[in-house]
């Protein structure tokens, strides 16, 4: 699928290569895939082949590297990521504990493919984790190299948190005991930034905040709303129930309910994995038994053609996730295109809408709420101008991505600052 946490990363590197800065982008696991022009290398470390034979097989952990070079090339972790993906919790547990036992554990091996492939390189000055989930990359290669390591956080308490004991708790354990190795953390909200910091227990002065940045080009601003052409309500995520499908489609009914029978419709676009089609169908027989699932279209997975053009086909998008998001992507890409958004006042939506003023905060887990919205902004289509012109505009100055790589240089040079001191 295209990934949030990868898109975020790739478009800062391409905004500060563009500025001439020296930016190494290295995938881990798999080979990164964006909807824009992709930066990283073609070579995967921790490939995730190689990661799960060491894992169950202990003969691969002493197979020779050319086996290694086999097993991680993108091409190979590809054809069997996309058909052989596992969601099995115990499975997923014991991984996750292998990774964050670094050096110590099973995967000893990939470290050391870690190291070597690091000193083969042009040394960085800062070297940048993606999550805390890599935690335990850090001592290693604080150790061998000598350069401070930072780490983002983007995202990653909800994997953790959908851990089965023990392996959430050891989980906590294990990245806990290794804080300090980091030199400092790098939240994307100011929500994430607080959350984070009593979840981890994480320092206040070793806590930065970096907004997220989005990459404008081609985000032209929507058609002017107007009462006579259909009004279309928009969903633009993960097809999961933690981000809230089913309370969007119980949404939509009971506004429908209340809007006659004029022209509207719910389109939802976003990866539906294996695991969640079922879900996907519960939310389509929701719709069915209210009477309207002949005005719902699921446009599965968009590249980056696809999404603009769904993006600016919406009156409004909304995703009422269940959970307290650290980040909303969604609702930058939305407002970019001059969509005014509908939102549960809970995580990172609350200082986004906020900032921006580009939409309407409800209370969370609430239909009714949301139906209330629909139909305010349904009645009311100058005020849906008026949230998408604000949104088109001030996503531009607080979340473009050249504000966030400036503050992430600025982070950057902090640390170097700070490190130079010992």
């Amino acid at each position: 699928m295209y990934c949030g946490s990868c898109a975020r990363d790739n478009a800062l590197a391409r905004e500060l290569l563009a500025r001439g800065h020296d930016v190494t982008l290295i995938p881990v696991y798999t080979p990164t895939r964006t909807d824009e022009p992709n930066v990283s290398q073609s070579r995967v470390l921790f490939g995730g082949i190689s990661v799960y034979l060491q894992q169950y097989v202990g003969l691969f952990r002493k197979t020779p590297r050319l086996l290694d070079r086999v097993w991680d090339a993108p091409k190979v972790i590809n054809t069997f990521a996309g058909r052989m993906v596992s969601n099995d919790p115990k499975m997923l547990g014991e991984l996750t504990i292998s990774m964050l036992q670094g050096e110590a554990g099973v995967l000893r091996r990939e470290f050391e493919k870690l190291l070597e492939w690091i000193h083969a390189e042009p040394l960085p000055e800062v070297i940048n984790l993606p999550n805390s989930l890599l935690i335990a990359l850090a001592q290693p290669l604080r150790r061998d190299v000598k350069r401070p390591v930072v780490c983002t956080l983007q995202g990653e308490e909800l994997y953790i948190d959908g851990l089965l004991e023990p392996y959430r708790s050891k989980t906590l354990e294990l990245i806990r005991s290794q804080i300090e190795n980091i030199d400092r953390f790098i939240a994307v909200s100011e929500y994430c930034a607080r959350f984070m910091s009593e979840y981890l227990g994480i320092p206040e002065g070793k806590m930065s905040v970096v907004p997220l940045g989005v990459n404008m080009q081609g985000y032209d601003r929507r058609a002017a709303p107007d009462r006579d052409n259909e009004f279309r309500i928009g969903y633009f995520a993960r097809i999961a129930p933690e981000k809230g499908l089913h309370l969007l489609a119980e949404a939509y009914a009971r506004f429908r309910r209340r809007s006659d029978a004029s022209k509207v419709r719910l389109e939802a676009a976003g990866y539906a994995s294996p695991a969640h089609v079922a879900y996907l169908d519960d939310v389509k027989q929701t719709l069915k038994r209210a009477g309207f699932d002949n005005e719902f279209t699921y446009h599965g997975v968009v590249d980056r053609e696809g999404k603009l053009a769904f993006l600016r086909s919406l009156d409004l998008l909304s995703v009422p996730a269940t959970y307290d998001e650290p980040k909303g992507m969604f609702l930058l890409e939305a407002m970019g295109c001059g969509v005014p958004v509908v939102q549960p006042r809970r995580g990172a939506f609350t200082e986004i809408v906020e900032k921006t003023s580009g939409g309407l905060l409800v209370t969370p887990d609430n239909p009714d709420a949301l139906a209330d919205a629909f139909h305010h902004l349904w009645q009311n289509r100058d005020t849906v101008a008026v949230l998408g012109e604000s949104g088109f505009r001030n996503v531009r100055h607080h979340y473009g991505i050249e504000g966030s790589a400036t503050r992430l240089l600025q982070v950057y040079e902090s640390v170097l600052s700070s490190a130079s001191l010992h």
